[in-house]
């Protein structure tokens, strides 16, 4: 229920105070499969020719950067929707200055929810060379809070052997609406594996959504940001199975309904809640049906003061935000009917209280930062099998659960990142939908924080 100081505060004259008070109204954010408005531009300043490959499979045609070289830089005639820069090569510090002098222009003349998109190197030799590499971070990070109207901008590191193939779903969903609350952000891309290729340029070919024909299990499923995952895997094709505990079982049967999947009522955290999913799996899709994408959204908060936390709190969080994945997933990637298939995707939810920490939240931090180090340890023991492993970090995301918090602590968390606004459970939903997709597969061990660029933490 809106309280009446939050009335006022949203109402014409309280909006207009507000403005004046430097906190205006947050830009409406461009979302969903949608690409940006105005012409793509692009420079290379390293000599790679990767980002132009890149957009040439995806249909796009870039025009050259503007490059400022004087006092005034130079201005695009018209809004652009998307500056790509190849800093792949760059190894000495006076080459940084290209990166200046192709921004400058370009972060004046980005359109509403415009894109920057940086390209560089993830292994580099030599101390300047990785000076250079890690200044490339602080650039990126630094731009992201410097654009306005709603633009992001985020880093792409390369790994040696990537090809133009293996960053097809990365740009695509950097491009897209569906990257809206992802800000001043790095991230690693390797080696896609053939069959991930092969399988979603026939799925290009034909017209056909990315997650067709595949099996998507959410835990946690009944509201929320749980909810909106399986309605995004379902969107894009996926048989979705709906996990929730059996208090939820009503609101569990009406989602996994309408998105025509399955529900199963479990408690992630029993002994063989491993089991019990391989079988539900097994039973209701065949003994050869297997899991492409394994969600571990499930999670609870018991919010104490350090000094206030009960041993009841403190395992409680514990076990359900991070013990039951780590009891489920050698289950389920044991090989067994209903299982996680070769070539599938594991996705966890870690949490920016995890990479920062937060006040009152020791349990939940300890156990979203749990799951940034399991993704980190698993990802690499899993990669000759084609599975990945990642997890989304979300900031601030309008929920009933974050609805209850106070409204000017609420309207502080809101405003404290980047784009001045708190996501939708849809950003992490995306965030989800681009690791799902079977073009992710050189997408692994990585953490995005879906979280408007949020000004703490890393």
């Amino acid at each position: 229920m809106t309280s009446a100081l939050e009335q006022l505060f949203y109402s014409a004259p309280g909006q207009a105070v507000a403005g004046k008070l430097g906190l205006p109204e947050p830009e409406k954010l461009r979302r969903g499969r949608v690409m940006p408005d105005g012409p793509v531009v692009m420079t290379s300043l390293g000599g790679s020719s990767l980002a132009a490959e890149v957009l040439d499979a995806l249909g796009v045609t870039a025009a050259a950067a503007l490059v400022d070289d004087g006092e005034e830089p130079p201005r695009y005639p018209e809004r652009i929707g998307a500056l790509v820069v190849d800093a792949r090569g760059l190894r000495e510090i006076p080459q940084l200055e290209g990166l200046r002098a192709a921004l400058r222009p370009a972060v004046k003349s980005l359109a509403a929810s415009g894109r920057i998109i940086l390209l560089a190197d993830a292994v580099v030799d030599g101390v300047e060379a990785n000076a250079v590499r890690q200044g490339l971070d602080g650039i990126n990070r630094t731009i992201g809070k410097e654009l306005r109207r709603g633009a992001t901008t985020n880093l792409v590191y390369c790994a040696p052997e990537v090809v133009a193939a293996d960053l097809v779903s990365t740009f695509s969903f950097l491009f897209e609406g569906r990257s809206a609350f992802v800000d001043g952000q790095s991230w690693t891309v390797g080696a896609s594996t053939g069959s991930a290729i092969e399988s979603r340029s026939l799925s290009l070919s034909k017209g056909t959504p990315p997650l067709a024909d595949k099996i998507v299990v959410v835990t946690g499923a009944a509201r929320g940001i749980g909810a909106q995952i399986a309605t995004v895997a379902a969107r894009d094709g996926a048989t979705v199975v709906c996990v929730d505990v059996p208090m939820a079982g009503e609101s569990l049967a009406a989602i996994a309904n309408q998105l025509g999947g399955t529900a199963l009522q479990l408690d992630i955290t029993a002994p063989d809640a491993g089991e019990r999913l391989a079988a539900h799996v097994a039973t209701r899709y065949g003994e050869s049906a297997r899991i492409h994408g394994m969600v571990h959204n499930a999670g609870i908060t018991r919010d104490k003061l350090l000094v206030n936390t009960d041993a009841t709190r403190w395992q409680q969080v514990l076990e359900v935000n991070l013990a039951a994945q780590l009891r489920m997933n050698p289950v389920l990637l044991d090989g067994r009917p209903g299982g996680l298939a070769e070539d599938g995707r594991l996705v966890s939810i870690a949490s920016t209280s995890g990479i920062a920490g937060n006040r009152g939240q020791a349990n939940y931090a300890a156990s979203k930062a749990g799951v940034v180090g399991m993704v980190r340890s698993l990802a690499p023991e899993l990669i000759e099998r084609g599975i990945t492993v990642n997890a989304v970090a979300p900031g601030f995301i309008e929920t009933d659960m974050t609805a209850k918090i106070p409204f000017v602590q609420r309207e502080i968390f809101r405003r404290t990142n980047s784009l001045g606004q708190g996501g939708n459970p849809i950003d992490v939903a995306e965030t989800i939908g681009y690791f799902l997709d079977p073009a992710s597969s050189g997408v692994t061990g990585q953490v995005i924080r879906v979280c408007g660029q949020n000004l703490v933490g890393a």
